[in-house]
């Protein structure tokens, strides 16, 4: 039932559930860089160019803040700035915010890492050329956690302004503690379509998935404990995230093959949802 997603598959629009959407509305706004769209009393769309969705959130009453690598569920989303010099302005907002940044070289690109006020995982990172990512003699992308260049990073920034996320800004990948990494692996590259991009499970129990050849698109670990429970019904953490596919042909060759594989998919709302085999809910989107 093996299959081979769209080169041009993307990750869409994630939804988080936080504990002070106010206080959430801020640190996204004056830390992240992204601009407030539609709100009510409970929700709110952040954007990027203020108009279409990029994450949601939603204050969930008396919220229980989620512990880190406590449960299954979201290890953080990814930030893809379109050049170096936007993630050396970005540096240079986060060390004027005082939060703490982690922060990595990988050789295919250049990563910083926040949480938010309720333990979301964030990165913000940029991409070196296609052209330079190399891979081992197994067909793994080879990535590192080397220390980044700090201060080439500011020195791209300098004389520059930071005014937000840019236009061009994308969701580019997403990383999640699950349950099982076999089981994953079957559901989202044997079911779903995605290839393999680098299979580190016996080095650091993780596995890294794409689409088109990307360094990655999901990000999987077993960090939190095999068998990781779900974040409590009352936890702040991910609600859903979406996969996006190019066209509704694609759309739907995807869920036909969900279903050969006796994987229940629901229409909530107009939209195909389905969760994976950690219970992590996901959306069937396509270009429109």
């Amino acid at each position: 039932m093996s299959a081979t997603l769209p080169k041009d598959m993307k990750i869409g629009i994630i939804k988080l559930f936080v504990s002070d959407l106010e206080r959430s509305i801020r640190f996204y706004q004056e830390t992240v860089g992204l601009r407030l769209g539609k709100t009510t009393s409970t929700s709110a769309e952040l954007t990027i160019d203020g108009i279409k969705p990029f994450v949601i959130l939603e204050e969930m009453p008396d919220a229980q803040i989620t512990p880190r690598r406590s449960a299954a569920g979201l290890y953080h989303f990814a930030i893809l700035l379109p050049t170096r010099k936007d993630l050396g302005l970005s540096l240079k907002n986060l060390i004027q915010s005082g939060i703490h940044i982690g922060q990595a070289d990988h050789l295919v690109s250049e990563a910083l890492y926040i949480t938010d006020p309720d333990h979301n995982g964030i990165e913000i990172y940029c991409d070196r050329p296609r052209s330079t990512w190399r891979r081992d003699a197994e067909g793994n992308y080879i990535m590192a956690a080397d220390p980044i260049d700090w201060e080439g990073l500011l020195h791209e920034a300098e004389g520059a302004v930071w005014s937000g996320l840019p236009v061009g800004t994308v969701m580019g990948h997403i990383h999640f503690h699950v349950k099982n990494l076999q089981k994953s692996h079957e559901f989202y590259c044997d079911i779903l379509g995605f290839d393999v991009a680098a299979d580190a499970r016996m080095a650091m129990k993780a596995l890294f998935i794409s689409a088109g050849g990307y360094h990655h698109h999901i990000g999987l670990n077993v960090w939190a404990g095999e068998e990781a429970p779900l974040r409590p019904a009352n936890g702040t953490g991910l609600d859903y995230y979406t996969l996006v596919f190019p066209d509704e042909q694609t759309r739907n060759e995807a869920v036909e093959r969900l279903k050969l594989a006796n994987v229940q998919v629901s229409m909530i709302d107009n939209i195909l949802m389905v969760k994976d085999p950690s219970g992590i809910p996901l959306r069937l989107g396509y270009e429109q």
